[in-house]
Order: C-alpha cells, then sequence, then structure tokens
C-alpha cells in the first residue's frame, strides 16, 4: 500500500487542480502571510478562544472606550531578515508599522512599549544602531517609547533580533473607520507605489541586483492620515472616510479583499491606476511574482465616500508621503465579497487573496 496522501482534487477546464487543504496538522510558512491561510490560523486558533465584540472586528487595532476617551490599541511582531535593508532596518520597521496600525484606525499615536528577543551572539553594535534607528522614527512620529522588555536566546534559537511593538493612541476627531464600512458608490484611493518594501527586503536577502537601486519605502502614516481627515473635517463629512488599511502582508490585494468580504460588497480596480515602479514590476516580472499581493510599509489604502474623494485625494498629494495617490477603483454591489481588476488589456480578473506565503520574512 502505497504511504502517499493523494489532495482531492476539483475537474476544470484544463484538468484536475488540487484543492488547497486547510487543516494542517503543523505551522507553515504561509500562515505568516497575511493570507488565506493566516485568517484561518487566526479564526480557528485564536478568535475561536478569545471571542468577544472588538476582537471580532478584526482590524489592524482595538478600539476601546475607556473613561470617557476613545483609544486605539494595537501590538505587532517584526522579524525581518536582514534586519538592515536599503530605507530602514528592523527598528523603523516595528515604530513605523505600529504607528501606521494605529493611524489607520483614526487614531493620533501617543507611546509605545517595545520587547525585544536577542539571540546570544548579536553584535553589540547592531543593537545599538537598531535602537537609535527606533528612537529617531519615535521622535519622527511624535511618540515616546514607554516601557518594554529585554529576553536573550540561545545561539542558533533566534534570528539576530526580534521586536514586538505595542501601541496606543486617542481617537479625537470622529472618526469610524472600520473594514465593515464600505457602501457601493465609494471611491478606493491609494497613496503611492506597491511592492517596494517587499522585492527590497527580497533582494538583499538573494543578493539579487538591478538597475535602479531599490529602497523600502517604510515610513510613518500619522501625518498622512492627519491630513486625509483634515480634508474631510473641512468638508463637514469626516463619517465619509469609511476604512483606511496599510497593506503589509498579503499586499494591496489581500487588503482589498477582507474588506469587500468584511462589508459584503465587491470591487472593481483599474489595473493602469495602480501605480508599480519598473523596476519593481521587473523585478515581479523575472520572479514569477505579483505585485499586488507584495508587502508595504509605508503605504495606504482608503475608501472614501463619492463626495468627498477628489478632496481627501488632493490633501493625501499635497503630503510627501501621498505625491502619487490615485484613485484605483470603486466599490459596487455586485460580486459580493470579491475585488475583480480591469487589466490593461481591455479583460477582467479576479484578483483573489493570498493563499500561501509569496515572499517570507519581509516584517
Amino acid at each position: 500500500m502505497s504511504s502517499k496522501v493523494e489532495e482531492p482534487t476539483v475537474a476544470g477546464p484544463f484538468g484536475a487542480c488540487p484543492l488547497p487543504i486547510f487543516d494542517h496538522p503543523q505551522i507553515v510558512l504561509g500562515h505568516g502571510s497575511g493570507g488565506k491561510l493566516s485568517a484561518e490560523l487566526i479564526e480557528k486558533v485564536f478568535v475561536s478562544r478569545f471571542r468577544n465584540a472588538t476582537l471580532e472586528k478584526m482590524d489592524d487595532q482595538a478600539l476601546l472606550e475607556i473613561g470617557g476617551a476613545k483609544l486605539a490599541f494595537t501590538t505587532d511582531s517584526f522579524v525581518v531578515t536582514p534586519i538592515f535593508f536599503p530605507g530602514g532596518d528592523i527598528g523603523t520597521l516595528a515604530v513605523n508599522g505600529t504607528v501606521n496600525d494605529l493611524a489607520v484606525g483614526g487614531a493620533r499615536p501617543l507611546y509605545l512599549a517595545a520587547a525585544f528577543i536577542l539571540e546570544e551572539g548579536l553584535s553589540a553594535a547592531e543593537l545599538e544602531r537598531v535602537v537609535d534607528s527606533m528612537a529617531r522614527a519615535a521622535e519622527s512620529a511624535g511618540v515616546q517609547l514607554v516601557t518594554g522588555d529585554t529576553k536573550v536566546v540561545n545561539r542558533g534559537k533566534g534570528d539576530k533580533v526580534f521586536i514586538t511593538t505595542t501601541g496606543i493612541g486617542v481617537v479625537e476627531r470622529g472618526t469610524q473607520l472600520s473594514a465593515d464600512r464600505a457602501r457601493p458608490g465609494d471611491k478606493v484611493l491609494l497613496s503611492g507605489y506597491i511592492g517596494d518594501h517587499g522585492i527590497t527586503i527580497l533582494s538583499q536577502r538573494e543578493g539579487l541586483e538591478f538597475e535602479t537601486a531599490l529602497t523600502s519605502d517604510c515610513a510613518a502614516l500619522n501625518g498622512l492620515v492627519d491630513a486625509m481627515i483634515g480634508a474631510a473635517a473641512e468638508a463637514g463629512a469626516v463619517d465619509g472616510l469609511r476604512v483606511m488599511r496599510d497593506p503589509t502582508r498579503g499586499g494591496l490585494a489581500t487588503v482589498l479583499n477582507e474588506i469587500a468580504e468584511r462589508s459584503g460588497v465587491g470591487m472593481l480596480l483599474k489595473e493602469s491606476a495602480i501605480p508599480v515602479r519598473d523596476a519593481v514590476r521587473g523585478a515581479c516580472e523575472m520572479l514569477g511574482l505579483d505585485p499586488l499581493y507584495v508587502a508595504n510599509e509605508g503605504k495606504l489604502v482608503a475608501v472614501v465616500a463619492p463626495e468627498i474623494a477628489e478632496r481627501v485625494l488632493g490633501a493625501m498629494r499635497a503630503h510627501p508621503l501621498g505625491a502619487e495617490s490615485r484613485m484605483i477603483g470603486e466599490v459596487v454591489e455586485q460580486h459580493s465579497g470579491m475585488v475583480l481588476m480591469k487589466t490593461g488589456v481591455g479583460g477582467t480578473r479576479v484578483v483573489d487573496v493570498l493563499f500561501g506565503e509569496q515572499l517570507p520574512r519581509i516584517c
């Protein structure tokens, strides 16, 4: 008897295709992709055991009301390799990533906590370089690191340094941003070029060289978000800001699918409107990757009511981190829970959620 385990298949126009198996006896890299496997892991293992109304919203931050104040609260871990890369390092990534998760919830970031897991043998100079970067990033973003923790693991049991950051901020201007608020007719705005961070990390890790130097887009987005909220407030329509997300793991495609599913709407994108640098596009074509699924660390996507979309887009373009902002699509009633895209050749393709791990260890 053969010991080979056959995957179930389904007949299609090109023959039998394997169906993905979601019940894994062990954790695989795909569980950290931010895509389908991540969502299943979170739902089956964590949400099922800690279920509550705040957790079930599944936004990048929890919005809490305490003593009359509306607070945003978030936590994130960073395990990128290499720890230094063009445009940043694991320290700037840890600060900016947490600041961004607070900002896209409509909050003004205030305080951070940081926990460090250090591997025995890590150079003290490298650690100081990382912490110096964190200090500069925190000062630039206007936040303070107020508490933390440090642990050391045996040589070979880590990867130089892992950082977990927790952040808290205050929601002051009446925003109600959540992935379940998109409505048909809303416009989809993107703050700039996609894929820069993920391809930069990959090129550094694998020693790849391209004609044009690649740099991570790692940046704190709270200033850009503040400008967007200000534009909506001037129009008397802060409620017209429906959703904001920073498309990190799983990229733009995965974030838009999450919004479409949570809001029970469809989305229709225009491929020609989505900016991708030539170097990133070329690298993706060479490596068989899709820029829509490549991680970003300094971009945001927003779903905005049509009556304020142009005003908000103008505010984004006036900010240094949003100079290349575009309107890339709209929310529709059809194909609920799905994202479709008009391609450059006139066809339409389904933009699905990332299944496995396209680029491991990119954040």
